[in-house]
């Protein structure tokens, strides 16, 4: 693959990543607002409407989608409906190995897998893969054909380098707060820093909906 087509992957691929992340955070929203009568953070990131879970689960439509886009829609129900449920089981659980949290527990469901994912959720994927290839996915193919103006170019890659310290901050944030919980002093400047800017009560807010397997443990 030549250094540019590799180059429009990324980009289409990050693209992808991020229409998934503010549908996913919309949603959650819309149900928060539904569950709970009034707004609540539903966000996966510290900064910006996003939630990586449904980010990554539109990259994977994407990649398999482009290649059975002409197949019937119960298969690519089928086809969706597992690879969500994957996605969402795996998210779950690095999610936890990690940072000693969960944003989801299923456990009350019938069909579910360790509370991870479950019968129902895989349907919602499912149908979430058949509202992809039907609306969705025309759309991004048209913004593909667009990748090509130069200044495009250049903000994606500023949005990327933003992405990619959002991503981090969060991650670290979200393992010092699971330090404090385990009873561990800053022992770094980026410690004390986390515990300044990004104490409990500013996480909790954040991500209000998360589950702390740590305090449970």
């Amino acid at each position: 693959m030549k250094r540019k087509d590799v180059f429009k992957f990324i980009l289409i691929i990050f693209w992808a990543f991020i229409i998934g992340s503010i549908i996913g955070y919309v949603v959650e929203t819309i149900v928060a607002i539904v569950q709970n009568g009034h707004f609540a953070s539903r966000q996966g990131l510290l900064y910006g409407p996003l939630i990586p879970v449904y980010g990554v689960g539109l990259v994977v439509y994407y990649l398999v989608i482009s290649k059975i886009k002409d197949e019937s829609n119960i298969k690519i129900f089928c086809i969706t409906m597992v690879l969500g449920g994957i996605v969402e089981y795996l998210f779950s659980f690095f999610q936890e190995k990690f940072f000693g949290t969960v944003s989801w527990d299923y456990s009350n469901l019938w069909f579910n897998i360790n509370g991870r994912t479950s019968l129902l959720h895989c349907l919602y994927w499912g149908t979430g893969g058949i509202l992809f290839v039907n609306y969705v996915y025309p759309v991004l193919e048209k913004f593909i054909k667009k990748l090509d103006v130069l200044v495009l170019k250049q903000i994606t890659v500023i949005l990327i380098a933003l992405l990619m310290f959002d991503i981090g901050i969060s991650c670290v944030a979200a393992n010092r707060q699971k330090e404090r919980i385990e009873g561990i002093s800053a022992n770094s400047s980026l410690d004390r820093f986390c515990d300044e800017y990004y104490p409990d009560h500013v996480m909790d807010y954040i991500y209000s909906n998360k589950i702390n397997k740590t305090k449970q443990s």
